[in-house]
C-alpha cells in the first residue's frame, strides 16, 4: 500500500468513526475486534478498557472484542498454536481446523512440558463444532509485539505480522500493530530523561513494517518516552513485576484508541485501571497488586488529562516518521 493510499484509508475510516450526529444517535454500529497477544494484552484486561473508551468516545458504537492470549508468547508462537485459524474464521474449513488439532496433538505428545499446546488444543477443539456459527469477519485485528520486535534482522515480528496481516486484509479487516516496550518502562521516577536514540530507531523500524503491510500502530515506545520526558514522576512498570503498571496500561489504551479511530482520546471519561494479578508476597492479598498497592488505580483529573494528551501527541509524532 502506498503512503498516499494508506492516508486516504485512514481518513475514510476516521470519518466512519466520528461520533454520530444527534439525528443518528440511535443508529447501531458494530466493530468486531480481535486482540492477539500475551500478558501485555491480558494485564489490566486491556481490551475491555479499549472497549470502554471506544464506546464512550463513539456514541452508538458496539465494540465486540475477542482475546487470544498465550502468556509470554510471540506472533511466531501464535502461528504454531493455530491462531491464524481464529483470524480467518469467516472462511475456515473443517479440514483446516482438524489439521491444526492434529498438529497440536502431535506437539503436545512430543513436548509434554509445553503448556501452550494443550491450551491451544482446548481452544481449537471448542471451535471445531462451532465453525459455521463463527463466520463473522473481523473488522480490526490487533497484533501485539513482545521482544520479537527488536531481536534479529528481520525480526520475528516483522516476519509474522505480515502473515497475520495478509489473512486480515483478505477479509477487509484493518490491522493495528500494538508495539510493547518492556525494556524501556521505568519502575522508579526518573531524574533525567532517557536516551531517545534507541527508541526512535525502533520506531522507524516499526513504521517501515506498518507501511509495508498497510497497518496502523500503537507506538508505545515513543509514547512511553514522551511520558518519561514530560511526567518523569510517573512510573510505567511494577517494581515487583516486569509488566506494564496501571499508568502504562492507561497510556496504551489511549494510544490504541488513537490508532483505532484516528482521533484524540483527550476528554474520554474513563479514569480507572484495574490489574488482574494480585500480591503474592509477603502474604497473598487479592485486593493488592504485585507492589502492594490497590488493584484499581483511579487517575486524578490532571493525570488523566496528561496521559490522554501524551498518548495523542506520541501517536501524532509517530505519523511524521519517515
Amino acid at each position: 500500500m502506498t503512503r498516499t493510499f494508506h492516508h486516504i484509508a485512514l481518513w475514510a475510516f476516521a470519518l466512519l468513526s466520528l461520533p454520530m450526529a444527534a439525528g443518528a444517535a440511535n443508529e447501531a454500529r458494530t466493530l468486531n475486534v480481535l486482540f492477539i497477544g500475551n500478558s501485555f494484552t491480558a494485564r489490566h484486561n486491556l481490551s475491555t478498557v479499549v472497549k470502554a473508551m471506544a464506546e464512550a468516545g463513539n456514541p452508538g458504537l458496539t465494540f465486540n472484542r475477542t482475546d487470544v492470549i498465550y502468556g509470554g508468547r510471540t506472533l511466531k508462537d501464535h502461528w504454531r498454536l493455530g491462531t491464524q485459524n481464529i483470524v480467518k474464521q469467516s472462511t475456515l474449513t473443517e479440514a483446516e481446523e482438524k489439521a491444526t488439532i492434529a498438529a497440536l496433538e502431535k506437539d503436545a505428545a512430543a513436548n509434554p512440558k509445553d503448556k501452550y499446546a494443550p491450551s491451544a488444543l482446548a481452544r481449537h477443539r471448542d471451535l471445531l463444532p462451532k465453525i459455521d456459527a463463527n463466520r463473522k469477519p473481523w473488522d480490526i485485528i490487533v497484533l501485539q509485539s513482545y521482544r520479537d520486535d527488536v531481536e534479529g534482522d528481520p525480526t520475528l515480528y516483522a516476519e509474522y505480522a505480515p502473515k497475520f496481516a495478509e489473512l486480515a486484509k483478505a477479509q477487509g479487516a484493518r490491522v493495528i500493530l500494538y508495539e510493547t516496550t518492556p525494556a524501556t518502562q521505568n519502575e522508579k521516577a526518573l531524574t533525567a530523561p532517557p536516551d531517545p536514540a534507541p527508541v526512535l530507531a525502533k520506531e522507524k523500524a516499526i513504521a517501515t513494517l506498518a507501511k509495508k503491510i498497510g497497518a496502523s500502530v500503537a507506538p508505545m515506545a515513543l509514547v512511553a518516552l514522551r511520558c518519561q520526558t514530560q511526567r518523569p514522576d510517573l512510573t510505567l512498570r511494577f517494581v515487583n513485576d516486569a509488566h506494564l503498571n496501571q499508568t502504562m496500561a492507561y497510556l496504551t489504551a489511549c494510544t490504541l484508541y488513537a490508532a483505532l479511530f484516528n482521533q484524540s482520546p483527550v476528554g474520554l471519561p474513563i479514569d480507572t485501571i484495574t490489574d488482574i494479578r494480585t500480591q503474592e508476597k509477603p502474604a497473598p492479598d487479592k485486593t493488592k497488586d504485585r507492589d502492594g498497592a490497590p488493584l484499581a488505580r483511579k487517575f486524578s483529573d490532571k493525570d488523566r488529562a496528561d496521559l490522554q494528551r501524551i498518548a495523542w501527541e506520541g501517536w501524532q509524532e509517530f505519523q511524521k516518521l519517515p
